[in-house]
Order: C-alpha cells, then sequence, then structure tokens
C-alpha cells in the first residue's frame, strides 16, 4: 500500500505548488519513518524520523484519529498549515502517514499588511437606520431592541418592558414627539400607560 502511494505524492506536491510538501511515513520504522517526500518546506528527506506529532498519534493506538489544518512553526520560522491522514491495516492498526505540509508564511505576511491597509479596527454589527421619517426610525429602534431581548416586543413581561423602556429613553427615542403612540402601538398598550412606564423608569432613574 505504501509504494502504492508514492507516486501520488508528486501528483499532491505538483497541484499545490513551491509551497507544498507531502511526507509519506512508515511508522513501523520509527527512527527513520520517512520513506518519500515531494516538496522541500520543512527539509524532510528520505530516512528521517517521524515528528512529535507523529509519536502522540502513535500513542494513542487505535483511538488516534487524523489530524487535519493545525499550525506549527519549523525551526528556522516558517509558519506552516499541515495535516496528518493515518493510514491503518485490516485491523484498524496504524502503520503510517501522509502528511501535507503548507508554507504559509508568506500568505500570514499578506493577510496582516492587508489588516494594516484596511485600517478598520472593528466593524459594527449594528445597522443604522438612516430616514426622514420619524415614525419609521422609531420602529427601526423599537427592532433593534427586540432582537436583544430575544422576544417580541407586545409579548414582554412588566418588568421587561420597564426595560425597553430603560433602553429606549437611553437612546433618547423619546425626545421625538411621535416616538410614544409608536411605542405604544407596538407594545400592544396605551398611550397612558406608555407614559406610565416612562414615568416610572425615569423615577427609579433618580434614585
Amino acid at each position: 500500500m505504501l509504494n502504492a502511494l508514492r507516486p501520488v505524492l508528486d501528483g499532491l506536491a505538483a497541484t499545490f505548488g513551491p509551497n507544498c510538501e507531502v511526507v509519506l511515513h512508515d511508522y513501523r520504522r520509527r527512527d527513520a519513518s520517512v520513506i518519500a517526500v515531494a516538496g522541500k518546506v520543512t527539509e524532510r528527506a528520505v530516512g528521517g524520523a517521524m515528528s512529535e506529532i507523529g509519536l502522540g498519534l502513535l500513542a494513542r493506538g487505535k483511538d488516534a484519529e487524523d489530524q487535519l489544518n493545525y499550525v506549527t512553526r519549523t525551526a528556522s520560522g516558517r509558519l506552516v498549515k499541515s495535516s496528518t491522514m493515518l493510514l491503518r491495516d485490516e485491523r484498524g492498526e496504524v502503520f503510517g502517514a501522509l502528511c501535507v505540509n503548507v508554507d504559509i508564511t508568506e500568505l500570514r505576511h499578506t493577510a496582516v499588511l492587508l489588516s494594516e491597509l484596511s485600517a478598520l479596527d472593528a466593524i459594527p454589527d449594528d445597522t443604522t437606520t438612516f430616514t426622514n421619517d420619524v415614525t419609521e426610525l422609531v420602529r427601526a429602534v423599537v427592532q433593534a431592541e427586540e432582537l436583544k431581548l430575544g422576544r417580541p416586543v407586545d409579548r414582554l413581561s412588566r418588568a421587561e418592558r420597564l426595560e425597553l423602556f430603560r433602553a429606549l429613553d437611553e437612546r433618547g427615542v423619546f425626545g421625538l414627539q411621535k416616538a410614544m403612540p409608536e411605542v405604544a402601538a407596538a407594545l400592544g398598550i396605551s398611550r397612558a400607560s406608555a407614559y406610565s412606564y416612562l414615568t416610572e423608569i425615569r423615577k427609579s432613574g433618580e434614585n
């Protein structure tokens, strides 16, 4: 089986280019497990020993699993993204592995450069409503608070309504003349009840 995989190494390495290396291991020869190499990312050579990753996998026996897309750093400082795919016999025992190593050092440098050039520390998740309609603005703010609460505003408990009014007041909604009718309609309550909630949260804020 190992011999049958040898041609695969060259094919994979050629497909992914010069930053790719493919290594075939025979774990029955732990001190010299490398039996074929295509590419020069880690400078491995035939007759080389397995890495500590291979040792760890063998220590797990039949419980060992493929290790995919992990990132390591070489002694020379190169950043490498790797996958180790285990080879098993008919009894499920691990006897070898096919390892793919891709040098992502330059990609990492490019990613950092692009991040710096974009000059964006963080992109906000919240949507800003730009409108000439005050009613639409009030509805948008109520909907935003509704999302935070995680349930429809017309199904809130009294305590949750007070919390909603407090949040809306902190956002300056009640400074708008048309706000109270819209908020009352959204909650399915009377304007008198809405004014009562607003008065209560403002009084509690003074204490």
